[in-house]
């Protein structure tokens, strides 16, 4: 034939004539396993924009999608009727992928449960029969297993309903899942002990400690940060390397407190690096420095003495001596 022909001629038709309603219809009647064919109400069969597909998987496959009401209630079922005429080992995993964002849009959409998605294959290539498994689970190494997974609920993990005892066994994971579990409801005054055992059992390494610890003062919950600071600082004086000493603690709750008057600009920089201090000395030595400078940030801020005392712990005489 002589002339511009369309790049996919094949593709073409296919879409012209399903593109029809009525012959859409007599398709699925023939087609469509007769069990989803009898919840269906093939008067209420409509055509489904091309646009409801995602936009990176549009340029991938020439689509029909028509969405269904069922017999019962307002539920829909979409039919997805791909075309190809090239054999493809993953098609029932493509295929997967399509139906998993109709749903996706279904969802968007403003429903509130997902819809049946059947997709359809129309194949007339030259190799034939064709080949491959309909199963998209079929793509899997070990498509058992993958039955198993894929048919069934999902693993859950429920730290709410975890014993802590069961969670303190738990090795790495356990002051992550103990800290989870209670950082909404409880003191953490009532976590030092578990906390403190979690630390010396030497499953943690710093570059985890920092970030949990910072987690629990900004996120946890109790009447006296101070005491907590300086009761945990107690307690883990003999802890290896890595441990966050009383004046991190400090620096960061001071971060927290000039972030929530808006002031936090300007002394951030020097908070990390008062930070990163205390972590590498770990002395008491090295702690004071540290409070001190945050005390005189604060008051060259002009906070309160009182508020500033509160804060770093520093009694009246010795901030009176940062006035020198």
């Amino acid at each position: 034939m002589k002339g511009t022909q369309t790049p996919t001629p094949h593709d073409a038709i296919f879409k012209k004539i399903l593109g029809h309603v009525d012959t859409a219809r007599d398709f699925l009647q023939i087609y469509l396993p007769a069990d989803l064919l009898n919840a269906c109400r093939l008067d209420t069969l409509a055509l489904e924009s091309g646009s409801f597909i995602e936009e990176d998987l549009r340029a991938h496959y020439s689509d029909v999608l028509y969405s269904v009401k069922t017999l019962n209630g307002e539920g829909y079922i979409y039919t997805l009727i791909e075309h190809q005429s090239t054999p493809d080992r993953l098609m029932a995993f493509r295929l997967m992928r399509y139906a998993i964002s109709v749903m996706q849009r279904h969802l968007d959409a403003g429903n509130e449960t997902l819809p049946l998605v059947v997709p359809i294959l129309f194949y007339h290539g030259r190799v034939t029969p064709y080949p491959y498994s309909m199963s998209w689970l079929q793509a899997f190494s070990d498509p058992q297993r993958a039955a198993r997974l894929y048919g069934g609920d999902f693993p859950l993990v429920d730290v709410t309903v975890i014993a802590d005892d069961e969670i303190m066994q738990h090795r790495r994971m356990a002051i992550l899942e103990l800290l989870q579990k209670h950082i909404r409801q409880r003191d953490l005054m009532e976590l030092l002990e578990p906390l403190v055992t979690l630390m010396f059992t030497g499953y943690t390494g710093e570059e985890q400690l920092k970030p949990l610890f910072n987690y629990m003062l900004q996120v946890g919950r109790t009447p006296s940060p101070h005491a907590f600071a300086q009761e945990l600082s107690r307690r883990t004086s003999g802890y290896k390397e890595g441990m966050m000493t009383l004046a991190e603690w400090f620096e960061q709750n001071g971060n927290q407190f000039f972030f929530e008057q808006g002031e936090e600009k300007g002394i951030e920089k020097g908070i990390e690096q008062g930070m990163e201090r205390g972590v590498r000395k770990g002395r008491l030595e090295g702690a004071m420095d540290v409070t001190r400078s945050l005390a005189r940030k604060m008051l060259a801020k002009g906070f309160e003495r009182q508020t500033v005392a509160d804060i770093t712990g520093l009694s009246e005489d010795e901030l009176a001596k940062l006035d020198h």
